[in-house]
């Protein structure tokens, strides 16, 4: 008795009991929320309800006394007004929360692109002056718009090219870069000349707040990660600068903040001539603060248990840093350590962003006054405790123990990102090009390797095993790459000398299981061994070819009618052929599939 057929899985219901709607306008209609949160990421956001609002206006208080110091901080980082490292928190955030998959990031200034920034626009202007500030929106806007671009076109593939190992390097030469570059303002001193190694105007007040600030941050954080140490910090020192008359004596200060909001506005043009000069650092840029985004997206995604939507948070991100050229600031990135404490302080929803940019707003506009004090060694204590966390030297030894050129390339990443300072792009693009270089060299230099009957019953190598011949006067080969174009050259010479050494070979056998990919090429050039080998009298045996690639080798005539080589689903299917050897040639048009 036979059933009908069932229906496909994705036709609609029909009949009464899906009331008739199974096609028709109603079914677009019905895509339509689907698409709109596609589009607008904030739609799908759990309605408010006062338990959820409370609880992430909690997590929005503890980031946001963090996010605001650290802005003022980042800010002089990057050669920019204080003011500017606000602006960059507000506009920027709310952007980033609402647009990205990955709502509960802190989108904002951090420390490693604001060294970008710094280091992009190094000789090209004064830092602080108006045309630093506008090559900074420019590059900001310049960046963004990649990101952007980037997202819409589904080129989230393209974070592939830089391996997690030159990544780690890049930051680990960043961040060393930071603190050799704020080592002096953290000691009081004015500057540092690295020809004479001697040292400028030495304030020891400034010092003495510069290490002890240091210190209490790092042990702060080892202790109560979720305390706001940075904030405690600022109203501390603010109270005890004021008290002691430290800027009398001649201690720097963050001085007057302006407490204006940011005002949307389109930035002066520059030129062409001063844009052009922005174009690899803006690739740069981009790449590096989605690569930031990414570390803290992974983290995040795996603890909801959802896929990772990179398309959509790179949008996300280049509106963030859209909204940050418009509103007066500039680039901005997910921080790691934020993220980290929104997670920590059981952030839910993109909510707790949004109280996040709240209490940065309202902290401004109330604690400016307090901030006039704050001493600038204290300022380059917070960037100093906030990098620090990045340098991992243990990370260089377990990559050692996995991958000793992973671990070289990352060295020399280091290495060229410290020597081509303030020109910092160079070590990550080095780092790229070594990965690109490796991955072209391995595909051009497949495995094949010789195997032979292990005594567990596998066909394994047998050079490391000591394993006898498969069977006599028999080449048994596995490939553990595709034959195409880049590998089918190695291939045919890796046969051609094998044969040449074992001048009594009657039959060459290839383990194919692990070829996922047969072009014309690989073809062409199997299609031509297999010949010759007939002319001298060698019977060629493939063993478990993937369904692509019998195809493409049934169309190349190696399979078929009249069969070049015998194929075998399964290694038993060979190794009970192999001992039928004796008894005379196989026919490879009944072995043949």
């Amino acid at each position: 008795m036979s059933s009908a057929p069932a229906s496909p899985p994705d036709d609609p219901p029909a009949g009464p009991a899906a009331g008739g709607l199974a096609s028709g306008p109603s079914a677009s209609a019905a895509s339509d929320p689907l698409r709109l949160q596609r589009l607008l990421p904030f739609l799908a956001w759990p309605r408010p309800t006062p338990a959820l609002l409370r609880s992430e206006a909690l997590v929005g208080l503890t980031v946001g006394m963090m996010m605001l110091p650290q802005a003022v901080a980042y800010a002089q980082l990057a050669g920019m007004p204080p003011a500017a490292g606000v602006y960059a928190s507000l506009l920027p955030a709310l952007a980033g929360a609402l647009f990205s998959a990955s709502t509960r990031l802190s989108v904002g200034p951090t420390a490693l692109s604001s060294l970008l920034v710094s280091a992009s626009l190094t000789g090209l202007a004064a830092p602080g002056s108006a045309q630093w500030v506008l090559l900074a929106v420019w590059l900001a806007l310049m960046a963004g718009a990649l990101q952007l671009a980037l997202g819409l076109a589904r080129f989230g593939w393209l974070l592939n090219l830089v391996s997690t190992p030159v990544l780690m390097a890049f930051t680990h030469g960043t961040a060393a870069l930071i603190i050799a570059t704020q080592a002096p303002h953290l000691l009081g001193l004015e500057g540092w000349d690295w020809g004479s190694l001697s040292a400028r105007g030495w304030h020891g007040a400034s010092a003495v707040y510069g290490v002890l600030s240091l210190a209490a941050l790092l042990l702060v954080r080892r202790w109560r990660p979720a305390f706001p140490s940075v904030l405690a910090l600022l109203m501390l020192t603010s109270a005890l600068s004021w008290l002691t008359g430290f800027e009398a004596g001649g201690g720097a200060v963050i001085g007057e903040l302006p407490r204006s909001l940011p005002t949307l506005a389109l930035p002066e043009w520059p030129g062409l001539a001063a844009l052009s000069h922005l174009v690899l650092p803006m690739f740069v840029l981009g790449l590096v603060s989605f690569l930031e985004t990414a570390a803290s997206a992974r983290v995040d995604n795996a603890r909801k248990g959802v896929r990772w939507q990179r398309d959509q948070d790179l949008i996300g991100q280049g509106l963030a840093k859209l909204a940050s050229a418009f509103s007066g600031g500039f680039s901005t990135s997910t921080s790691f350590t934020r993220s980290a404490l929104n997670l920590y302080a059981g952030a839910q929803t993109g909510w707790a962003a949004v109280f996040t940019v709240l209490t940065v707003l309202a902290a401004f506009m109330l604690l400016t006054p307090v901030l006039r004090h704050v001493p600038q060694a204290v300022l380059t204590a917070i960037i100093v405790a906030a990098v620090a966390g990045l340098i991992k030297p243990r990370e260089y030894r377990r990559l050692w123990r996995v991958s000793r050129a992973e671990a070289v390339m990352a060295l020399l990443t280091v290495a060229l990102t410290v020597a081509t300072a303030p020109a910092l792009y160079w070590g990550v693009l080095a780092g790229v090009l070594m990965t690109l270089a490796r991955f072209v060299y391995q595909r051009l230099h497949p495995r094949i390797v010789e195997v032979g009957l292990h005594a567990d019953g596998s066909l394994r190598n047998r050079h490391p095993y000591g394993l006898p011949l498969l069977a006599p006067h028999t080449l048994a080969l596995r490939m553990d790459a595709a034959l195409d174009f880049a590998t089918a050259n190695s291939f045919e010479q890796y046969v051609d000398a094998m044969l040449a050494a074992r001048p009594g070979t009657q039959h060459v056998v290839l383990l194919a299981q692990s070829i996922n990919r047969l072009d014309a090429t690989g073809a062409e050039t199997l299609t031509r061994l297999l010949v010759q080998a007939r002319s001298h009298g060698i019977g060629w045996h493939l063993v478990g070819c993937k369904r692509p690639v019998r195809q493409t080798l049934r169309a190349a005539g190696v399979l078929g009618e009249k069969p070049l080589a015998a194929h075998y689903r399964t290694e038993a299917q060979l190794l009970a052929a192999l001992a039928r050897l004796e008894q005379g040639p196989p026919d490879l048009a009944a072995l043949a599939i």
